[in-house]
């Protein structure tokens, strides 16, 4: 395999994870609404998949670090496939809530192999000295362009199916059902796993657990990685936060709850076009700023900016505030995909091939646990504070993450790779 179709299969497979997701995206908070479900169950039902996904990322990523990143990303494909074909059919709290536990699992088995497949194959290929930027880049502006087209594609698409044949904001989540199929499909004929040792089902009891308690004390350990933690979880705060209380808003702008489907799609797909162009920029940013630290903080600050946008325009109605969301959606994701990206990258210079994908699953804690505290608290403050506090206390978080960066530890430490007997066949 060469470098460059390593890169094409890891743009792909890193489109189609995030297609389902989007897919059902637009309309999920809809769609749990129409089905009579309260605010507050709502977030109860999501706050389900947050917890499962912060309880099984660690196991998980370990199990990605013992077997292999191919047998996991087919794994969470599989549990994607069940939990949004549950959602798109769910009629009650615990259904929903069932749903909810089935994408938790696929998300939390799906932090981390990817890019650990990548990188790993890119330096088996290239060696240790490989640029990582360009590569990790492409895969988030694929992730990205899924999210643009699949919220689109399923935010539409309740216009167009006849209520007689099923809910209409049911659609967009049995759609995304069928395209997880297609990612079990890919992941499985396009992703040889890199050399390792074979495992037998012991020692992969035995060191799954090793491999979490490593990724805990590395990630502890460490002051560059501290750091990274805490920016995660204030970005997972302002994600949760906007998210939530985002699709009721435009559906009161708009009128109908089909219509606010479609104009959240409409809205967050602009956000996602704004991911896919931070991505793209990384490289530049960071030679700007004087290297990956001083390009996340640009856009940490970008993303604080945005959310105070937000705030300042929550009072706006019909189409002045469809656009200013709109304004704001794609300044807050530039600045969190040029973030995200460089402290991708600086947490994989700080680790070994070993830790890579407990790491990575380490930091999707911290990113869920952000989501889920502003799960429980800013829904509240918004019910009875208005959309601008909340989003106002998340610009003020993000804002002050940006101090994280300041004087930022270099990404040493970690110890050589150990080399591991090559397998045969594709993996």
């Amino acid at each position: 395999m060469t470098a460059r179709s390593a890169l094409h299969r890891y743009m792909l497979v890193s489109f189609l994870t995030w297609l389902p997701l989007g897919l059902a995206m637009a309309a999920q908070v809809l769609l749990m609404t129409e089905r009579g479900l309260s605010l507050a169950r709502i977030g109860l039902a999501t706050t389900v998949f947050s917890i499962v996904t912060v309880c099984l990322e660690l196991p998980t990523g370990g199990l990605a670090d013992v077997l292999g990143r191919r047998v996991v990303l087919a794994a969470s494909a599989a549990f994607t496939v069940a939990g949004l074909a549950l959602m798109s059919v769910a009629t009650t709290l615990g259904m929903f809530m069932v749903a909810g536990v089935l994408k938790g699992v696929a998300r939390a088995l799906s932090s981390g192999p990817a890019s650990s497949w990548y990188v790993d194959t890119l330096h088996g290929i290239e060696g240790r000295d490989a640029d990582l930027k360009p590569g990790l880049a492409r895969g988030g502006a694929m992730e990205s362009v899924a999210l643009c087209v699949g919220v689109l594609a399923g935010g539409g698409v309740p216009l167009l199916v006849p209520p007689s044949l099923i809910l209409p904001l049911a659609a967009p989540s049995l759609l995304g059902a069928v395209a997880a199929a297609v990612l079990l499909l890919v992941v499985m004929l396009a992703l040889p796993e890199p050399a390792h040792r074979r495992r037998t089902l012991s020692s992969v009891l035995r060191e799954v657990p090793a491999t979490v308690a490593g990724g805990i004390r590395l990630a502890a350990g460490r002051a560059l990685l501290r750091r990274l933690m805490m920016v995660a979880a204030a970005t997972g705060a302002v994600l949760m936060t906007i998210e939530l209380l985002t699709p009721g808003r435009l559906a009161e702008l708009a009128g109908t709850a089909e219509e606010g489907s479609l104009a959240y799609a409409v809205v967050a797909a602009l956000g996602f076009a704004g991911s896919a162009m931070g991505s793209a920029l990384v490289p530049r940013v960071a030679r700007l700023a004087g290297g990956s630290a001083g390009g996340a903080v640009v856009g940490t600050v970008l993303a604080a900016l945005s959310v105070g946008a937000l705030a300042a325009t929550a009072g706006l109605d019909a189409l002045p505030g469809t656009l200013s969301a709109g304004l704001a959606y794609v300044v807050l994701f530039v600045g969190i995909s040029l973030t995200g990206v460089l402290c991708l990258e600086l947490t994989h210079k700080a680790v070994t091939a070993t830790e890579r994908t407990t790491v990575t699953s380490t930091s999707s804690i911290a990113l869920q646990s952000g989501g889920t505290l502003a799960n429980l608290t800013l829904g509240a403050l918004a019910a009875q504070s208005g959309l601008a506090a909340a989003w106002g206390v998340v610009a003020v978080m993000m804002l002050a993450s940006a101090l994280l960066f300041v004087r930022l530890p270099a990404p040493t430490g970690s110890s050589p790779d150990r080399a591991l007997p090559a397998r045969s066949g594709s993996g």
